[in-house]
């Protein structure tokens, strides 16, 4: 097995830029790198990939290390391809021709492998933005050879796993169902290989109600009481009990639960989050979604009386970080 650790980077997006591929096979270390003074942080993510699966045999079993979702899921997980499409295309044709698996890295989590091919793009990308670089990819195109022992980069270890599916040439990505046995059972995921990592959770969502209403929320005059700091509590109460709600959820010992509810007049209701805090082996994305849905359950009890009318609305996970597939941010 070939493995190959990519990375790029771009000076502005678009800007000078410079990809890297580290290219390991049978204990030798071959680094590649190269740059463009005007391009993107996608195209060198790209490049890398291209140069480096150039730079083996055809028909040969390789694993690219990248720790770029979009590069990963696109590959695995067949994301639509908007731009880019002649890289993608040449990226196509030498995945058809060799045995390729896709693995995805934390970015600047240690990964050896991945910190020295973040390095070199980042050299490649300032030699362009100084002028020192060459007038494209392959003419800027460099390679040295070293032994593996010599500098410590060494291939993933086998007992790491990523939530992106490894996806070999010629098979049909998928997604895969962790809370199904190989029978379609529902069952208890097994995180006790995990490493315990700190992880946080946050997630948002708004309760929409009339403007009466939330004027008498704003201004103390609901009579079951105090609707936001009811609500509040009752969030924070609710992520403690999240594994006794959902059937399948794994018990976590919480470090932290912030609730924080918010009217808004403009958009005609009051806005929820909800962030939770663990140390743990599996990450709290439920908590901190069942903290912002019984909140607004909450609110929607002490107010009912004088608006049936309010809608509960875009309950979703906003970021999370922590864990063995990284940070993901869908909204700031």
């Amino acid at each position: 097995m070939i493995d190959i650790y990519t990375d790029g980077s771009c000076l502005g997006n678009p800007g000078p830029g410079g990809w890297a591929a580290i290219v390991v096979e049978g204990g030798v270390k071959r680094n590649l790198s190269g740059g463009a003074p005007g391009t993107t942080n996608n195209r060198m993510e790209l490049s890398a990939a291209i140069e480096g699966l150039e730079a083996v045999l055809k028909n040969a079993a390789v694993t690219v290390h990248s720790d770029s979702q979009h590069l990963v899921n696109t590959m695995t997980r067949n994301w639509k391809r908007k731009v880019n499409l002649d890289l993608w295309g040449s990226l196509d044709s030498l995945v058809a021709s060799r045995e390729v698996r896709w693995k995805w890295v934390k970015g600047h989590a240690g990964h050896p492998g991945n910190e020295e091919a973040n390095d070199l793009a980042i050299r490649e990308a300032k030699d362009f933005a100084s002028g020192r670089g060459g007038a494209g990819t392959k003419a800027a195109k460099r390679e040295t050879a070293s032994r593996t022992k010599a500098v410590g980069v060494q291939a993933a270890p086998t007992d790491e796993r990523s939530e992106t599916a490894d996806v070999g040439a010629g098979q049909t990505p998928e997604k895969v169902l962790t809370h199904l046995d190989s029978q379609g059972r529902a069952q208890m995921v097994d995180v006790g290989d995990k490493a315990v990592t700190k992880r946080e959770a946050v997630a948002r969502g708004f309760v929409s109600m009339l403007p009466e209403t939330l004027a008498l929320i704003t201004g103390g005059k609901v009579e079951k009481g105090d609707v936001l700091a009811t609500a509040r509590l009752a969030g924070i109460m609710a992520a403690k009990q999240t594994s006794q709600l959902i059937p399948l959820c794994h018990p976590l010992p919480l470090s932290r639960v912030t609730v924080e509810l918010s009217p808004d007049a403009d958009d005609g209701g009051v806005t929820i989050e909800a962030s939770v805090r663990t140390e743990g082996r599996t990450g709290v994305e439920m908590e901190a979604l069942t903290a912002v849905s019984v909140a607004a359950l909450t609110v929607y009890d002490m107010c009912k009386a004088v608006d049936r009318g309010m809608r509960i609305q875009s309950v979703r996970l906003a970021k999370k970080s922590g864990g063995q597939s990284g940070d993901i941010v869908l909204e700031d």
